[in-house]
Parts: C-alpha cells; structure tokens; sequence
C-alpha cells in the first residue's frame, strides 16, 4: 500500500494520470478493511494505545543498581564477563 501511495505521490507531483494506482490502492483498503472485520468477527479486537497512553506505560527498568558486571571499574566489558564465567564455573 505503501509503494502504491508514494507511485500515486510521484504520479501527481509529474502531473501524470494517476487512476489506475489509485484504483488499485482503494481495492487494497478494501480488502484490508474486510480483513479486519473479520478478524474482530473471530474475536481478536483489541484497543489501540493512543500516544498518551503509550507515553504513561511504566516501561522503566526494575532496579536503578547497576549489574554487577558493569560495577567492575577499569575493566572492560570482556574482561568483566570473563571473570564473572569464571567465577562461576568455580561455583560449581
């Protein structure tokens, strides 16, 4: 649909004749409408999100800690999941 919308875009911005795209993105929205009529017909309606409540979504992390891999100062991140490997294969 969307290929068709930027062709009908470029079509109009040459002053071409844009029908037959247009015509073939209407049947599009047609069936896409269909299909989602029948989807909610089986029962999978759902509630979009408009941007606010998106935005309000507590989507934070758990904790503020740090992990203990990244506490390790001077290292660099290999090094500090080398020694966390082994530290616990000698956990074991």
């Amino acid at each position: 649909m969307l290929r068709y919308e930027d062709t009908i875009r470029e079509q109009v911005n040459r002053d071409e004749d844009c029908s037959q795209s247009s015509m073939q993105l209407m049947a599009m929205r047609v069936v896409m409408l269909s299909l989602i009529g029948e989807r909610n017909r089986l029962g999978g309606e759902e509630q979009l999100l408009t941007i606010d409540e998106r935005l309000k979504l507590d989507c934070r992390a758990v904790s503020r800690t740090p992990l203990k891999v990244a506490q390790g100062a001077g290292q660099g991140i290999g090094q500090a999941i080398g020694q966390g490997k082994a530290q616990a294969r000698r956990e074991r």
